[in-house]
């Protein structure tokens, strides 16, 4: 049991450290909501749940993480697309 806790809470600690991808607050959401779903679903295909799920729940978890960010908190420098 404490490995799939392990598991599941090193990748979501990681997807909100990279959430603040970005200078805006939208930017910040959708970089973490990518972020979040593409782990979420490594993480449901890693432990035999459902990749959907994962990806859902991983991409909310990402976007909320992002929006609730500012620059300041961790800036990992200007968005590639500018």
């Amino acid at each position: 049991m404490k490995r799939g806790i392990t598991s599941i809470l090193v990748p979501l600690g990681l997807c909100v450290g990279l959430a603040a991808c970005g200078e805006r607050p939208g930017e910040r959401a959708v970089s973490g909501g990518l972020i979040g779903a593409g782990a979420g679903a490594a993480l449901g295909a890693v432990t035999g749940g459902s990749v959907g799920a994962g990806a859902l729940i991983g991409g909310a978890v990402g976007a909320v993480g992002g929006a609730a960010t500012s620059p300041r908190d961790v800036n990992l420098g200007r968005p590639a697309w500018r």
